[in-house]
């Protein structure tokens, strides 16, 4: 999405009214340190001091939170609180982020405000303490809330029915009340997030997780069970036919899915490679999606929006995170999607050109025309550089511990040790920047090194080069020494297969986020810079920006619009194959054994197809077949 656009759609949503009716729950973060403990006089055991507490909405709070987040200046809160300390917290928060709360109606008996408290010592969650479970809602209270409802929406733009607990407001009387109100304004937007009761409501939108709607359709799936994308479609069409009323259906990392009388639009999800907190995620999601209709944009606009503003907030961790208009900007100018994730994941659905190892992903209708061709280099031509993760590892190791790094014991050492491989095992295929900055983030997540005392990305990204930079070295030493040979640093038959483009009369391009020179020197070593005819690129030294991906913009730029049809990038890295697939191109992934230089790295082909890759191929070893499939 344009940043252009994305802007107007925030400004957009600004002026819009919503009602949030639900269960309005607090979220109460509770930070225990032992240091402090002592034993209790009266019961003989440790105490647990909390050094620190934080609270936040929850449930439909969560809801009217992320909207007034987003911008909103008009929400308006219906639901029902306790009498207790927590009811009192959860208003005053509502005050000061700008909800207004003179429709959360105060029930004095057998009511106690929903609310989760949630102990941690260090980021290890105890087990939660509940408030709320035995809540019975008195019938005088439910008229009162649907009264009140009732009054206002005339001047609303859309209700947003949330329901999060079996002991909340939800009622058979006051579903049955509730009911009465949706069939009364026919005219206005309602719609339902409910965990037991999103079939009851008719005449709303529904949004839904994809085990809810299995659920709705009689298959009972486990909350962690994978729903595959075709029974989502099965059950979308099915719930569509029966409610006939649109439908968001969630489906976690891999996006979601709107269902209405256009048909199925599919959301990619969003890769976020950072430590995620899913809670809260679905709320936020809603809050999106509910305010861009609210503002008369269609379902397809509405969910983009919801998972940008998800993509925010599980970002945020020990919270039920919210997004503001720039954060939401920042993540939709230009969004990273994942692509076909069922089929990435799984290689027994691959669909192989007959007689090859090349997969097909996406098939294309017309003809393609290819006149430009860009590479990366490392790992797609070059296997100079095979074997980084054993230098970035121990770099970050040291870069984490600081000072402690030849005083930590054993334990702890080990603990880091698998963290960052971990890390490294997660964030292969991104840019190397935003690896640096998630290094950042566990520096501080382990707290071995004072803040002052931490370098920012760009000066870890100088002392992971400068080592991987001497490795490079001796292995261009050994290569022009005849100790090794062409073969040992090239995946099999890519420079012939480079010789065959060039002979065609097709532009080459090689793309590097190393440093331009040293990537041109690269290449004249082993011997076919010749056939880029200077159209080398790589970091021209500023460190400040992020290389591969201003590399990819500065070829795609130089290129120009009128040719994106005519557009071929191979690589093994995530990067070109999102950036090209962005401007229109043909993306062919080579998902290569950098080792052994030839045959499939199954990593590599899982990432690559989530990036957008068009095409998979091992190696160049089948060329004369993909030449003919990229009629070349």
């Amino acid at each position: 999405m344009r940043k252009e656009q994305l802007q107007k759609i925030l400004d957009d949503i600004n002026s819009v009214k919503i009602a949030v009716l639900g269960d309005f729950c607090l979220d109460a973060y509770w930070f225990i340190d032992e240091t402090m403990s002592e034993i209790s006089v009266e019961t003989n055991e440790a105490t647990r001091p909390v050094r620190q507490q934080r609270y936040s909405l929850g449930g439909a709070g969560n809801v009217t939170n992320n909207l007034a987040a987003i911008g909103i200046k008009d929400i308006r809160a219906f639901g029902v609180i306790g009498t207790d300390p927590f009811g009192g917290e959860m208003v005053r928060i509502m005050k000061e982020t700008g909800i207004q709360t003179r429709n959360m109606l105060v029930q004095e008996q057998v009511w106690h405000t929903h609310t989760y408290a949630k102990p941690y010592i260090d980021d290890k969650e105890l087990n939660r303490v509940d408030f709320g479970n035995y809540n019975q809602l008195s019938k005088e209270t439910a008229d009162l809330l649907i009264s009140n409802l009732i009054k206002e929406i005339p001047e609303i733009d859309i209700i947003l029915i949330n329901q999060q607990v079996p002991s909340g407001i939800h009622t058979d009387y006051f579903k049955k009340r509730l009911l009465e109100v949706i069939q009364k304004f026919p005219g206005k937007m309602f719609i339902v997030d409910s965990r037991n009761f999103n079939d009851y409501y008719d005449g709303t939108i529904r949004k839904m997780n994809d085990t809810e709607a299995a659920r709705l359709c009689g298959q009972n799936k486990k909350p962690d069970e994978v729903v595959p994308y075709a029974e989502v479609v099965t059950f979308g069409k099915s719930l569509f036919e029966r409610f006939h009323k649109p439908l968001f259906i969630t489906r976690g990392s891999k996006g979601s899915m709107t269902v209405d009388k256009s048909g199925i639009a599919d959301i990619p999800g969003l890769m976020i490679i950072s430590k995620v907190d899913t809670v809260g995620a679905g709320d936020s999601y809603l809050a999106g999606a509910a305010s861009t209709l609210a503002a008369g944009y269609n379902m397809e606009t509405a969910a983009t929006i919801g998972s940008f503003v998800a993509g925010v907030t599980v970002q945020k961790l020990f919270q039920t995170g919210t997004a503001t208009p720039e954060e939401i900007l920042s993540i939709g100018e230009d969004p990273d999607y994942i692509y076909s994730s069922e089929l990435a994941e799984n290689i027994r659905q691959a669909n192989y050109l007959k007689s090859t190892e090349i997969e097909i992903i996406n098939k294309w209708k017309d003809k393609l025309q290819i006149r430009h061709v860009i590479f990366d280099h490392d790992g797609t031509i070059s296997t100079l550089r095979e074997g980084w993760e054993l230098i970035m590892a121990p770099m970050m190791i040291k870069a984490i511990l600081g000072e402690k790094y030849n005083t930590a014991d054993e334990g702890f050492y080990k603990k880091v040790q698998t963290r960052v491989d971990e890390f490294i095992d997660k964030t292969t295929g991104i840019q190397t920047l935003a690896q640096m900055k998630g290094l950042i983030d566990l520096i501080r997540e382990f707290g071995c090194v004072p803040e002052q005392k931490m370098l920012d990305e760009f000066g870890y990204k100088k002392i992971y080069n400068d080592e991987l930079l001497k490795m490079v070295k001796v292995r261009e030493n050994k290569f022009k020494q005849g100790e090794l040979s062409l073969e040992d640093f090239t995946l099999k038959n890519v420079v012939p297969f480079l010789q065959k483009l060039y002979d065609s009369g097709i532009k080459l391009y090689l793309a590097s986020g190393t440093d331009e020179e040293d990537v041109k020197r690269e290449a004249h070593v082993l011997g076919y810079d010749h056939l880029f005819e200077g159209r080398i690129y790589g970091s021209v030294g500023d460190i400040k920006k992020e290389a591969k991906k201003i590399v990819l913009d500065r070829i795609l730029d130089i290129i120009g619009e009128s040719a994106f049809g005519k557009i071929a990038t191979f690589g093994d890295g995530p990067v070109e194959i999102r950036e090209t697939k962005k401007r229109d191109g043909v993306t062919i992934g080579v998902a290569s054994n950098e080792l052994r230089r030839y045959g499939l790295n199954i990593h590599k082909r899982t990432r690559l197809i989530k990036a957008g890759a068009d095409i998979i191929i091992p190696d160049f070893s089948q060329h004369a077949q993909l030449l003919s499939l990229l009629n070349i």
